[in-house]
Parts: C-alpha cells; sequence; structure tokens
C-alpha cells in the first residue's frame, strides 16, 4: 500500500496516544510504535522510519539516549521531541543532539498534524504554493512589463524577476526554470530598447532626488548621493567598497551571509555604457562622465584596452573628486585595489586599522575574476552550468574570502558605515551578433569602437557621435556599438569558430538588466 510516510512513535503511554495514531492512519500515513527506546532502536535499525516522535520521559533508555542511538543509525531523519516540561534547560539539551522540533504534552491533533505535514509533506506542499505563485506572478509580470515607462519601474520589475530566479532555485523540479528564461529574455528586449531611447537624454541632464524617476542615477552619481552625505558628518568613518562586476543576484547571495550583522538599506543606480570597467568604475570614482574625466586623465584613452592601466588613476579620481566638492578629510583617502587572495587576506586581517580612516576605499575585483575564469575554465563551465549553479559558485566562493571576513569585523566597528556597490555586472551570452570592422576595431565582445563599426540595429546600440553621449571620440571618425541583450560581437571571418568558443560565456559592456541595473547598499552595524 502506497503511504505519505513512515512515521515511528516512541512513548512509553503510547495506548493513550491511539486517537492520535489512528487519525494519521486516516490521512495516508504508516505509523509503527514503541514503548521504549531499546525498540525504537531496533525498529529503525531493521527499517528506518521517515519521521520519529519521541518521547523524553520514559522508563529505561530516556528520551535523550534514544535521540542519541536513533541519530546514529539515521543522523538525516527529523525528530520531533515529545515531553510534558517546559524547563528551558532540558529544551537547550535536546536541541543541542539536533532534534528537529519540540511539543509539550498534552498534544493536540493540530499539532501533530502540523509537525506530521511540515516534515513529510513540507518540500511538496511549498513546491506547488511557488508554481501557483509564480503562476499568477508570471501574467502580472507580463503586463507590469507592457507599462513601464521609467527606471523605478524597471527597478521593481527587475527586483521581482530576480526574487523569483532565486526563489525558484530552490525547487529546480518544478520545471519552471525555461519559463523564466524566456521572460528574462523578454524583459531584456524590452529593456534594451528603453535604454537606447533614454541614454541620451540621461547623461546630458544633471540628476537630482526630484527628477529621480525619469533620470535615474548613473554612475558618476553614487558618490554625490551615497557617499559624500555621509562623509560630511565628521561622526561617521565610511569604508567604499566596489566589488568589480557584481550583479544584483549575486550581491543578494552575499547579502544573505551577512544579513545578522548589519541594518542594510538597498538602494540602486544605473550603469553607464560600454558597461565596462574602464568605462564605469572611472566613472564612479570620477564623479564624470568618460568623455569628462578622459580630459584630466588624457592617458586613460591612450594606452590601449588594458583595464589596469586604464583604471590606474582610481585613488586620484577620488581625491579630485572630494576636493571639488569641498569635503575635508581628517586623514588622508585610503585607497586599496585587492586583485589576490593573499593580498586579500591581509587587508582583512587589518580592516578594523583602516576602518578608522574618515575615508577608505576598496576595490575588490575577486567577482570579475570569477565570471571570466567560468568564461575560459571547462571545469568551472562545468561545476556552473547556468545561473543557478552560477550564484552557488558566487556564494561558495563568498564564504571562503577575504570579503566576507572583512564584513564580519567591520560589523563590529563602532561609528562605520559601509557603503557598498559595483561598476557593472555580467550577463551570460548566448546568441552571436555579426559585427563589421577593420584591423583597428577593439576587442571587447559586447561593445566595439572604431571607424565604421557595424552590427544590426536589432542586436546593436548604434553611437555615431560619441561625445553626444559622453564618451571619449579617440579619432574624428570612431563610432561606438552596443550590444544588447544577450548578444556576442563575432566577425565574419571564422565566424562559427569563434561563436562557439564565447558561446555561454559571462560578459559584459553591454545593454542588459544583468549589467546595467546595479545596486549601492548602506550597511551599518546592529
Amino acid at each position: 500500500m502506497n503511504t505519505k510516510g513512515t512515521i515511528l512513535w516512541v512513548d512509553d503511554e503510547i495506548e493513550l496516544l491511539k486517537p492520535h495514531i489512528l487519525l494519521l492512519e486516516q490521512r495516508g500515513y504508516e505509523v509503527r510504535t514503541a514503548t521504549n527506546g531499546a525498540d525504537a532502536v531496533a525498529l529503525n535499525t531493521q527499517s528506518p522510519a521517515d519521521l520519529i516522535f519521541l518521547d523524553e520521559m520514559m522508563p529505561g533508555m530516556g528520551g535523550l539516549e534514544t535521540l542519541i542511538e536513533l541519530k546514529a543509525i539515521t543522523p538525516r531523519t527529523p525528530v520531533v521531541m515529545v515531553t510534558k516540561s517546559e524547563e528551558e534547560d532540558l529544551m537547550e539539551q535536546a536541541i543541542g543532539k539536533k532534534i528537529s522540533d519540540y511539543l509539550t504534552k498534552p498534544v493536540n491533533p493540530t499539532q501533530v498534524l502540523l509537525a506530521v505535514k511540515k516534515f513529510l509533506e513540507g518540500k511538496q506542499i511549498v513546491s506547488e504554493a511557488v508554481s501557483r505563485d509564480y503562476t499568477q506572478e508570471f501574467a502580472k509580470m507580463g503586463r507590469e512589463l507592457m507599462m513601464a515607462t521609467n527606471a523605478n519601474d524597471w527597478i521593481e520589475l527587475y527586483s521581482k524577476l530576480v526574487s523569483w530566479e532565486m526563489e525558484l532555485d530552490i525547487h529546480p523540479d518544478l520545471g519552471l526554470t525555461q519559463t523564466i528564461i524566456d521572460q528574462k529574455r523578454e524583459m531584456n528586449s524590452e529593456f534594451s530598447k528603453f535604454y537606447e531611447r533614454n541614454y541620451k537624454s540621461w547623461v546630458n541632464t544633471i540628476f537630482t532626488p526630484e527628477n529621480a524617476n525619469e533620470r535615474p542615477a548613473l554612475s558618476p552619481d553614487i558618490a554625490d548621493q551615497w557617499l559624500l552625505p555621509i562623509l560630511r558628518d565628521n561622526k561617521r568613518k565610511v569604508v567604499f567598497l566596489v566589488i568589480d562586476c557584481m550583479r544584483y543576484d549575486q550581491w543578494l547571495i552575499m547579502e544573505r551571509e551577512i544579513a545578522p550583522l548589519f541594518k542594510i538599506k538597498r538602494d540602486f543606480h544605473f550603469g553607464i555604457v560600454p558597461s565596462a570597467t574602464p568605462y564605469a568604475r572611472n566613472s564612479i570614482f570620477s564623479g564624470q562622465f568618460p568623455s569628462d574625466f578622459g580630459k584630466m586623465f588624457p592617458d586613460t584613452w591612450t594606452s590601449g584596452d588594458d583595464e589596469h592601466s586604464q583604471n590606474k588613476d582610481e585613488a586620484e579620481m577620488l581625491k579630485l573628486l572630494l576636493e571639488r566638492r569641498r569635503v575635508k578629510l581628517s586623514q588622508d583617502l585610503k585607497y586599496i585595489k585587492i586583485v589576490d587572495r593573499d593580498f586579500g587576506a591581509g587587508i582583512a586581517q587589518n580592516i578594523s586599522t583602516y576602518a578608522r580612516n574618515q575615508l577608505t576605499a576598496i576595490v575588490v575585483n575577486f567577482v570579475d575574476m570569477l565570471a571570466h575564469t567560468r568564461s575560459d575554465s571547462p571545469i568551472l563551465k562545468e561545476i556552473a552550468p547556468d545561473e543557478r549553479a552560477y550564484r552557488s559558485l558566487t556564494r561558495s566562493w563568498f564564504l571562503h574570502s577575504s570579503l566576507y571576513e572583512m564584513f564580519k569585523t567591520l560589523a563590529q566597528q563602532p561609528n562605520v558605515t559601509v557603503v557598498v556597490t559595483t561598476d557593472h555586472g555580467s550577463i551570460r551570452s548566448l546568441r552571436g551578433a555579426k559585427v563589421m570592422g577593420d584591423r583597428e576595431t577593439s576587442t571587447s565582445l559586447r561593445y566595439k569602437y572604431g571607424r565604421n563599426v557595424k552590427a544590426e540595429d536589432k542586436q546593436a546600440m548604434f553611437i555615431k557621435k560619441p561625445e553626444e553621449y559622453k564618451l571619449p571620440s579617440r579619432a574624428v571618425t570612431t563610432n561606438y556599438i552596443i550590444a544588447k541583450e544577450d548578444y556576442y560581437f563575432v566577425y565574419p571571418t571564422d565566424y562559427h569558430k569563434y561563436l562557439n568558443h564565447y558561446k555561454d560565456t559571462f560578459q559584459h559592456g553591454g545593454i542588459s538588466m544583468e549589467e546595467l541595473i546595479l545596486p549601492v547598499i548602506t550597511l551599518e552595524s546592529k
């Protein structure tokens, strides 16, 4: 006979529990009984139960002793302790020995049934509810997508989508993975159109909190909106963390781990395009668009495509930004760039010292390295073949990272505010787009600049006059193309070779929600 599960109920007064046992059997559960610990251990050895109810007070082998024996046989089987005692010490002993729940006698049928459903049907019940709720929300988000007209609408839509992605990560067997992939692709298609329509106007309009709905905070606005107001309060120190290439879902993975440590405030900014480090991160530290900081630091755009040389002036950029805004620090600005594990471990050990400065800015490159390494490594591709696994890989890295150690130490520092953001995110690039250009055209996969660089309008945003978009012109005939959605650029020469080589890699530089709707997090210790 098929049952919903097998229950072992251990109690020296088992006859008094017949009504409960009968109710459970009527509901489709198989119930076995034992009146002492020794019999319970023997029964569970012979045929392990799916759930155990265990009386705490029994003659001979007591409940806690029996619990140890049962856990040795089937350590993962949930055990519900049932007792007349409400002493806190007993509860702590039971919890310490890994009971799953705790009921106080006399138990009523509702309590028993609730415990059984929780452990034997809970996953199925939750999965069915998740499936039902997402199906309803899917239709709702579809309607909201058609009505999304401003930045806040897109932030809300993307936040919902990411929340559902992470919820469905827990329930991979529901068969909804492809549904949410298709929904995200549709949303990115509309988001790319929205960005292309509005971006030129945004970069030529000064941001204010009053016009935030129409012109979102962009990369150059981060310091003015979230960093400088705290610095002007001389009572608080600030640690400014810029985590290169961090998507919103990756932040949420990290946030789950540090939530017990901090009061957390979430905001968002929109990244600039190209959504690449030389443009966006320099923009964050300078408080300027690329064409403007390029005038102050012309080497930025004459040193080729090497990101390390193009971002070598970040500390000086931030220093000049503070001077322009007339923010005087009580100590010199401390700027740190973490590019390897050993150096990061050293910074984590000394972070409490750095936190005594009025402003410490730290760039963390590991998430960017994770994206690039996954793209280049067949082993990592196998470990993280999809978005769900990539989030899992992010969590594994974070839990063993110097960044996590820094957060734990910073949470213990008095009068320290931590501001966390990123320069751009990344997208899993799945579709190739043919691009035309000469030998001088830049090499990036999600954006290119050069003379007469061309791609299809559906696949790329075309920028003929860079100065109108606050981008460096580089030469009189320079134009830019920025990949939309999940496209990546491939030249016609050896097209299929490179199409396959770069397919299913995490890239950045283009226009997608993952690359451009970015968190700004303010943390204060609890």
